[in-house]
């Protein structure tokens, strides 16, 4: 298999790919991530994922290049990564006691192929009070999460019910990666 490369920075992805056993590098993939208006959560997590893979396949072009991207999705807004506290305060207020959609766009890229698929999740919030809003926020943990939380840490508390992949919503669909990367060999 070529070389694998994962265009992000993130720890979590980072870690799920270790699932794999396979050695990989990871570049971070210096994008403008404005997502357009009017477009769908799976047409845009699917762009996002293919700038990121191409900005990185550009500088290795022998590699095979997997790019990610997740957002969250409530009442059709799609809920990026707040700018600050009051943002992510605005955010989990929505969430709570709510049912919101977790898309995470995957692109896998080499010279003979490209792969581009998405994953959805449904993630229901127990409801939350304004002091378990501000406790998470005061951990600082939603500060680069899509939707202001991420499962895999104190937000764990918050979730009452999960449908779908679990690690789509962690951000990376790593059972569904792992089995297109089969045709990459």
């Amino acid at each position: 298999m070529k070389s694998l490369i994962l265009a992000s920075a993130s720890p979590r992805r980072k870690e799920l790919l270790t699932l794999l056993d396979i050695p990989f590098q990871t570049y971070s993939a210096d994008i403008d991530e404005t997502i357009p208006a009017n477009i769908s959560p799976q047409v845009a997590v699917e762009q996002l994922a293919i700038k990121k893979a191409q900005a990185v396949f550009n500088a290795h072009k022998q590699s095979i290049v997997i790019g990610c991207d997740t957002i969250v999705v409530h009442n059709n807004s799609i809920l990026g990564k707040p700018t600050d506290a009051e943002e992510a305060f605005s955010m989990l207020s929505q969430l709570s006691n709510h049912t919101h959609a977790v898309y995470t766009g995957v692109c896998i890229m080499s010279e003979e192929k490209t792969v581009v698929f998405h994953e959805r999740t449904s993630v229901t919030f127990w409801e939350l009070n304004q002091r378990d809003i501000c406790a998470y926020i005061d951990s600082g943990e939603p500060f680069d999460k899509a939707g202001s939380y991420g499962i895999q840490g104190r937000a764990a508390l918050f979730v009452k019910e999960i449908s779908g992949d679990y690690y789509n919503v962690v951000g990376l669909p790593i059972s569904r990666l792992s089995r297109e990367l089969l045709h990459f060999r």
